[in-house]
């Protein structure tokens, strides 16, 4: 069960100083955290048995039980144990480094900049699952998407129809779902379809419905989504894919509310918003006579643009940690958390499929991942590629794993440069074994044989 910030995020201190630990209180409490304060292991551990907490800052010095056997004593027992950010002396790093490796979170060694705290603190309690308050409203945290959101109720109480353009995978879709739901709320059907995944030969049976008997095959009669939308709003997808044909039929209907089945000789009326979607730049197809003119200008009246991600990057770590908190939530002995090393990878990524094919990576990567920590392996396969999103319809496991692989490539080396080639100091600033570091190193073929007694980075 995540925590819910009803009120405020609980927190635990494990801290025997006095003064470390009413400096550490006051300035989390700053922070937006209920900070529970324990000044011995025991404490903490009736504590942390009987409440639940978002996050555990931990001394591994305590007077009365080592933090990291409180830890383990702790993990043994439940499955849901907050993560736990240790806070070491120099001298007990090998004993952090462990840890992480049993499954803690992270460590901090002292003395430490505040900030720096402060930051990882408030990842691990947005990746391991708090529930903000929010309301379906939101589209992102960016100020684009921040601007659209704001938009929408207002468009909703004037607007009948709407064009929203993005490309593939950028929310489209969900955009239109919520002026359906500012317009008329559930009182009305949201009606949805794919202009490009129909067929032309059945578009219009599709749209306008049939009467029995009207072609072979038609045995009884169906209504169309015109008529099924009625009071309500018809998403047309892809909209730019609509035979032209199709789309002189479609405008008169837009004209005048009124049309005929397939078949049939009674005319039937149907009141509906229309929101139209498109990753295609329509006044370029009607310059090519590709679109309708005066269709487009029907429909053009209200547009929203939908930015990729790319020009957002904010919501690229809003949904990320969304979508881990939502697996978190429906796994809660499976908790999942992001290595801030893959968290950076991924935000400099372009995501050529935008929100979908972020989504498909985070499940995917939740999934396959053996430990609670994804890394930047946890994107992977066993082949080396990152997952595919079968929807975006396009290939771009091979342009996310090379640059994945080159963030990771990077990283490392910079940390053999900062630590001066040094395996074991390296390893343990990573936290991460010298074999694991060495395999990282010669499967990313970024290292020579040794000079000077250090490997050389490539």
């Amino acid at each position: 069960m995540p925590c819910q910030i009803d009120h405020k995020p609980r927190l635990a201190l494990i801290e025997d100083d006095p003064i470390m630990g009413e400096s550490l209180t006051h300035l989390l409490s700053l922070e937006g955290f209920d900070v529970s304060w324990y000044k011995s292991g025991k404490e903490a551990r009736d504590a942390l048995r009987a409440h639940r907490f978002c996050v555990a800052v931990c001394d591994i010095r305590l007077p009365d039980i080592e933090g990291g056997d409180l830890f383990l004593a702790l993990a043994a027992e439940r499955s849901d144990l907050p993560p736990f950010l240790f806070l070491t002396a120099y001298g007990t790093i090998d004993r952090a480094v462990e840890l992480i490796k049993a499954g803690a979170a992270d460590y901090l060694t002292k003395p430490f900049e505040v900030e720096a705290l402060l930051h990882r603190v408030r990842e691990l309690a947005e990746s391991y699952g708090i529930v903000y308050e929010q309301t379906d409203d939101t589209l992102g945290i960016s100020p684009a998407m921040q601007r659209i959101s704001e938009q929408l109720p207002r468009l909703a109480r004037h607007a009948e129809v709407l064009l929203i353009t993005g490309e593939s995978g950028c929310g489209k879709e969900y955009v239109a779902r919520r002026f359906h739901h500012h317009a008329v709320g559930s009182e009305g059907a949201f009606v949805a379809v794919n202009c490009a995944a129909i067929p032309e030969s059945l578009i219009e049976a599709e749209l306008f419905g049939y009467e029995k008997g009207a072609f072979t095959g038609a045995t009884r009669t169906k209504k169309g989504l015109f008529e099924l939308a009625d009071g309500g709003t018809l998403f047309l997808d892809e909209i730019g894919e609509m035979p032209l044909a199709m789309q002189a039929k479609l405008l008169r209907v837009l004209q005048d509310h009124r049309f005929t089945r397939l078949g049939g000789e009674k005319p039937l009326t149907s009141r509906f918003r229309l929101v139209c979607a498109t990753h295609r730049d329509l006044k370029a197809m009607v310059e090519a006579g590709a679109f309708r003119e005066d269709l487009y200008y029907r429909i053009h009246v209200i547009h929203l643009r939908i930015p990729p991600l790319r020009e957002r990057p904010e919501d690229i770590r809003w949904f990320l940690r969304r979508f881990i908190a939502e697996f978190n939530q429906q796994h809660p002995d499976e908790r999942k958390r992001i290595d801030p090393r893959a968290e950076a990878a991924l935000l400099a990524y372009s995501w050529p499929g935008n929100i979908r094919e972020l989504k498909h990576a985070v499940e995917r990567a939740c999934i396959l991942a053996l430990g609670p920590t994804l890394t930047i392996d946890a994107f992977f396969d066993n082949e080396g590629n990152a997952p595919e999103s079968a929807e975006v319809g396009t290939t771009i496991s091979a342009s996310l794993a090379e640059y994945l692989m080159a963030c990771e490539r990077e990283y490392l080396k910079r940390a053999l440069e900062q630590n001066q080639g040094h395996i074991t100091r390296t390893a343990a600033a990573l936290g991460i074994t010298r074999k694991t570091l060495w395999e990282k190193l010669k499967k990313l073929e970024c290292y020579q044989e040794k000079q000077n007694g250090y490997p050389t980075v490539t």
